[in-house]
């Protein structure tokens, strides 16, 4: 009970207490570190304290079911001394502070857009004294977090809004019936009538298919697969009527170079898939994300794989299933939580147009 309704205090502070700063992006100026980062700036006696293990046990979960583990956020902290210049623009800032003359029963919580930076996220925290921000970090702050998680895929969301793909999203829209936010570069590479397959721009060649050649090691390749199917009953939202026709569509859809080889789904106990219910960014479109992990796969032969995110969501007017289904391919040794969170801005801008 106590947690909850800390969760619920958090949220609502979240959501009564903002600011919105334009000036800096009409000035240009642009957040500074990485997705996945959050820049904690506190003195050097609460970073040192048993806060520095709530922080961590709190703000960098897991993005299930994934492996290696991808954590949503990594820490990096700065005292206020040093929290200067370039420093200042980070796209995710949390603020940690202790006041004597904040008299408060509960911490003050405010959430700043744009503060130094165009997109940058700023929470500041302000406790009466230590017991009271220890308390707050048990138990307030996965309000916090969940702040955090989704300005995280939505500064990307906006981001793409402003790129021009009508060459690859025209055909996209008349074919499917929807609209989707793309990276700028996005090639189409595959198309039928109930199957797509983009590729999103690498720093390399894009993932090796169908008679290409070989994969860089290390370039993290990435793409977007689209396909649809007759809606029949709800007994179709299951996960493993949604895998079955998954493995389906990706066997005659999606070959590897390697003769007979395509992409499967991997389906070891600790990386199964799994189903949640969801929304687009809009909120208009009710489904279900589907994440887990795929393998290019033969009768006897296994290859590489990598990660997948998708949606599954019935589109009203055509009476048809639609999967937009995200791919990372990437070395393990990389981080890839920019990658996914460019799969997750792209499968939540969608939107039905006809």
């Amino acid at each position: 009970m106590k947690y909850s309704l800390y969760l619920i205090l958090a949220c609502l502070s979240l959501i009564s207490c903002e600011t919105v700063t334009k000036k800096y992006g009409a000035q240009g100026l642009m957040v500074t570190g990485k997705t996945g980062e959050i820049l904690v700036v506190c003195d050097k006696s609460l970073w040192d304290s048993e806060i520095h293990e709530l922080l961590d046990s709190n703000l960098t979960q897991f993005i299930m079911p994934y492996y290696p583990d991808v954590a949503t956020f990594e820490l990096i902290h700065r005292t206020p001394a040093k929290f200067t210049d370039a420093i200042k623009r980070y796209r995710n800032t949390l603020i940690l502070s202790i006041d004597s003359k904040y008299k408060g029963n509960q911490v003050s919580v405010e959430k700043k857009y744009h503060t130094w930076a165009h997109d940058q996220l700023l929470i500041e925290i302000i406790a009466k004294d230590y017991n009271q921000l220890v308390d707050f970090c048990k138990n307030g702050m996965p309000g916090v977090h969940a702040a955090y998680d989704y300005y995280d895929w939505k500064r990307i969301f906006n981001q793409f809004k402003g790129n021009n793909n009508g060459v690859i999203t025209t055909p996209i829209e008349k074919n499917f019936g929807i609209s989707l936010k793309l990276p700028e570069g996005t090639k189409n590479v595959w198309k039928r009538d109930n199957f797509f397959r983009l590729e999103f721009p690498s720093g390399s060649k894009p993932i090796e298919f169908s008679g290409t050649g070989t994969q860089d090691p290390g370039t993290i390749f990435s793409g977007l697969l689209i396909y649809q199917y007759d809606f029949k009953d709800s007994s179709q939202f299951s996960i493993n009527q949604l895998l079955k026709d998954r493995d389906t569509m990706l066997k005659y859809n999606v070959p590897h170079q390697v003769e007979d080889m395509y992409m499967g789904t991997q389906y070891q106990k600790e990386i199964f898939p799994i189903l949640e219910r969801t929304k687009n960014e809009s909120r208009k479109i009710s489904g279900f994300d589907m994440r887990g992990m795929f393998l290019f796969q033969h009768r006897t032969l296994k290859g590489t794989g990598g990660a997948f995110w998708a949606f599954h969501f019935i589109h009203p007017k055509r009476k048809k299933i639609i999967c937009i289904s995200g791919y990372v391919d990437a070395p393990s040794t990389t981080s890839w939580t920019n990658s996914l969170r460019e799969v997750q801005a792209v499968i939540r801008s969608v939107e039905l147009i006809d």
